[in-house]
């Protein structure tokens, strides 16, 4: 897991969390495995039910969904808060509750609804989309679709 000190200074570990995105109504992401250099996770939590699931690329799921997040979608969560602040993180998850009593990623995981169990392909299909920026020769113009990458 991630140290506190990494939302201190507001940068982000692409190497544990290669992708994040609000998207569709989801926090969504790609998170490594950190043993297996070949496997990674694609994890999400959807809005308002604030339910959750965790899969490997291959779409096999995570050993550590137990009854609450894994510590991918726990890295993810963190990942996220770092990117966009935690506030704006509690709002697009539509987390119940008073926002402004939301103060630390353990906050918003007390609220956690339950595993749902659905592929999500689209997610890596997103991330390795996003990969071919690497790919582009340099230029100082800024291409918008990357804000999550910085």
């Amino acid at each position: 897991m991630h140290s506190e000190r990494n939302i201190v200074s507001g940068k982000r570990n692409i190497k544990d969390v290669p992708f994040v995105e609000v998207f569709n109504g989801r926090l969504q992401g790609v998170v490594s495995s950190g043993s297996d250099i070949e496997r990674v996770y694609v994890s999400f939590f959807e809005a308002n039910t604030l339910d959750y699931y965790c899969s490997t690329n291959n779409n096999r799921p995570c050993g550590g969904l137990r009854g609450y997040p894994c510590k991918h979608l726990q890295a993810l969560l963190q990942e996220a808060v770092i990117s966009y602040g935690i506030e704006q993180v509690a709002n697009s998850l539509k987390v119940p509750g008073d926002i402004s009593q939301i103060k630390a990623i353990g906050d918003i995981l007390s609220r956690t609804g339950t595993v749902k169990k659905e592929q999500k392909s689209e997610v890596f299909s997103r991330f390795l989309n996003y990969l071919r920026y690497l790919e582009l020769s340099s230029d100082n113009r800024p291409l918008p679709e990357m804000s999550w990458f910085v």
